[in-house]
């Protein structure tokens, strides 16, 4: 769930009665207009399915300000740094560096099944973009930090906001970013000498869709 401004980001899992109704305490934090992103896997298909709606909360309205790209984010004593472009047509690899008092962070816990989970949003029409870490807590390959690494592709050029999700000492952290999508060409004309290998303890496991706002178009990439 997300403020058509980006602002008032929310990452939850609601609970099944067993008969299909998914139910969430819930309470809105702030007026404004919100899109509701629901994914699940019908057992007919097998894969992802993500819907979404439209929501108005009525009040008083501040927007956020609108500002540049931002490849660092903060939450307490935590510390955030993305490494790596967001690229359109092509996957690109995005690496986000945990540290804590300037100190790397090495004890991620696994958040559902994954060190990190990150949203990504198109500015405007939040067209979305859901994509798993590459490998997996317990495969003896991945580290459970300081780095969780995604392979990402934005389905247009243009600026996107990025919400992390990591847990560490049983809190789950939601961490914003703000980064500008360019044409697979120049990222890879930015990046070919920084990033020709695979990141050190990454597995192989990728799993991304992305979605129209109206929820007309659905991708999966496994």
């Amino acid at each position: 769930m997300v403020r058509t401004d980006g602002a008032e980001f929310r990452h939850v899992h609601p609970t099944t009665d067993g008969a299909g109704t998914w139910t969430i305490p819930w309470s809105w934090g702030a007026a404004g207009t919100y899109r509701v992103f629901a994914d699940f896997v019908p057992t007919d298909l097998g894969d992802t399915v993500t819907l979404t709606s439209t929501l108005e909360v009525a009040g008083d309205f501040a927007p956020a300000p609108r500002g540049g790209d931002t490849t660092t984010a903060a939450d307490g004593d935590l510390a955030v740094e993305l490494d790596g472009e967001l690229a359109a047509g092509a996957s690109s690899e995005l690496t986000f560096t945990v540290t804590r008092d300037g100190e790397p962070v090495t004890t991620l816990e696994p958040y559902l099944g994954a060190y990190g989970h990150l949203v990504a949003l198109r500015d405007g029409d939040l067209a979305y973009l859901h994509v798993h870490p590459m490998g997996e807590p317990d495969d003896g390959e991945t580290e459970p930090g300081p780095g969780i690494t995604f392979m990402a592709e934005a389905p247009t050029p243009g600026r996107y906001l990025l919400y992390l999700d990591l847990q560490l000492d049983g809190t789950v952290h939601s961490l914003p970013f703000v980064v500008t999508a360019v044409e697979a060409d120049a990222a890879a004309s930015h990046t070919s000498d920084s990033h020709d290998e695979p990141v050190p303890g990454a597995g192989t496991h990728d799993d991304s869709h992305s979605d129209s706002p109206d929820g007309d178009a659905h991708t999966d990439a496994h």
